[in-house]
């Protein structure tokens, strides 16, 4: 029988500041002990915290649900809207896990400033990267070739949330390194309103430049390029890390056992996401990670079944 899943609202929790967490870190069980079925007992309540409109975060966030409520935890869902406060309430242990961290590039900010109040359990997933984009249609080919063009694009690039770490990236990184200071503005709102903004200049074949990232299902769902970055102003490839607060795994260890063991690769990403994005959709969520098991549990050998 499919457990009732839902989700809580989180109050935002202010700007970020340096907070300092008493406690000290764990070391995981073996991770044999995560994976025995039929161990019903309740082992405590673990909160999961991310932003639905950062869909790895969603999309992880109900596997990581679905796993660890199959082995005895109780899972609770917090939704917020920015880093900051993700990383606050994770620092501060109001939020036991970020099942979604950008720890080495998007996320090092927040990393230098919460670093010893969190507890990184590992990576999931290697290869993401920030990205500058276009559509396809487009006859620009490089960051560099943005230069001298901004009355194409009305001066702007379009962003997402104001304090995510692509925002920061773009910002403080690739504007300066390609000198486009004084032909663009970045135009931050929220990463749904930026995918309209894409969605309506690509059905009108209009030129448009935004901010992505890799991996999103917008990716494959619209027709678009990444342009070159010869510079490497938006960073090096790096992992998706499972990030708590510390001493995490020493107050969950098979639920830290489990979760380091969880590896993804492009495609099983990918039809983890579309399913949970785009074929299911809000509300669905869920169901959707039962498909993807379903189709796809076999290929692992850390999966829980019923």
């Amino acid at each position: 029988m499919k457990k009732y899943r839902h989700i809580t609202a989180i109050v935002a929790l202010g700007a970020v500041a340096s907070i300092a967490l008493a406690g000290c870190a764990g070391t995981p069980t073996d991770s044999g002990d995560a994976g025995s079925d039929g161990d019903s007992a309740d082992k405590g309540t673990i909160t999961l915290g991310f932003i639905p409109s950062w869909s790895d975060g969603l999309s992880m966030a109900y596997l990581v649900q679905d796993q660890l409520e199959k082995i005895g935890y109780t899972v609770e869902l917090e939704t917020l809207t920015e880093a900051g406060p993700l990383f606050t309430g994770l620092a501060q242990g109001d939020i036991d896990m970020f099942p979604s961290a950008w720890p080495e590039v998007t996320h090092a900010e927040y990393m230098k400033t919460y670093g010893a109040d969190l507890e990184d359990l590992g990576a999931y997933y290697e290869n993401a990267k920030l990205t500058i984009a276009v559509p396809s249609y487009m006859d620009i080919d490089s960051i560099e070739d943005l230069k001298g063009a901004g009355d194409r694009f009305d001066g702007k690039i379009i962003g997402i949330e104001p304090g995510a770490g692509l925002t920061a990236k773009t910002q403080d990184s690739m504007i300066p390194a390609y000198e486009l200071e004084d032909e663009y503005t970045l135009e931050t709102s929220s990463t749904a309103a930026m995918l309209t903004v894409l969605s309506e200049a690509i059905d009108n074949e209009e030129d448009v430049v935004v901010t992505l990232w890799r991996p999103f299902w917008a990716n494959s769902t619209y027709d678009v390029k990444d342009l070159e970055d010869p510079l490497g102003a938006m960073g090096d490839a790096e992992t998706l890390n499972f990030m708590a607060h510390k001493g995490f795994a020493e107050e969950f260890p098979e639920a830290a056992a489990l979760v380091e063991q969880i590896k993804l690769d492009d495609d099983q990403y990918g039809t983890l996401e579309d399913l949970v994005v785009n074929e299911f959709g809000e509300g669905q969520e869920a169901d959707a990670v039962d498909a993807w098991l379903e189709a796809n549990g076999d290929q692992f050998d850390w999966v829980v079944t019923e």
